[in-house]
Formats: structure tokens, C-alpha cells, sequence
């Protein structure tokens, strides 16, 4: 069971993560295009240190709760086992 739900962290985790990059991707290269101050100061290695860092977190932040609700909602469905 805890492999299938940390599977189901990593799928959650990653589609969070494609629309977070795509999400800090055009307001980051839009700014570089439009803003002198971001076009002085952004260069390609920034720009993309900026986007994988929010993919990044948006991965971790999804995939910890995932893992933890369905272990919660999973936990208070099933009576505890007496393995004693």
C-alpha cells in the first residue's frame, strides 16, 4: 500500500510540476521581454533558475499532501490490526 501511494505522490507531484513551470514560465519571459530592469538583470540562467525552482517546490509541496491524505483517508477507514 505505501508503495502505491507514494506513486500516486509522484504523479500528483509531477503534473503539478509541468503546470507550475508553465505558470512561472510566461510571467518570467514576459518580463525579460518588457521590463528594462529584468532585461538588464535576467540572464538565460536566472530566467530558468526561477522557473525549476517553483517547479521544484510545487513538486514537494503536492507530493508530501498527497502521500499524506491518502495514508489519512486510508488510516480512519481500516480498523487497526492486532499483529501482537
Amino acid at each position: 500500500m505505501a508503495k502505491h501511494y507514494a506513486c500516486e505522490g509522484v504523479m500528483a507531484g509531477a503534473k503539478a510540476a509541468v503546470v507550475a513551470s508553465i505558470a512561472a514560465a510566461v510571467p518570467t519571459l514576459a518580463s525579460v521581454r518588457m521590463l528594462p530592469w529584468a532585461r538588464a538583470n535576467l540572464n538565460h540562467t536566472a530566467q530558468a533558475l526561477i522557473i525549476s525552482t517553483v517547479a521544484g517546490a510545487a513538486y514537494f509541496v503536492v507530493a508530501d499532501k498527497t502521500v499524506l491524505a491518502t495514508a489519512r483517508r486510508n488510516s480512519f477507514s481500516r480498523p487497526p490490526s492486532s499483529s501482537l
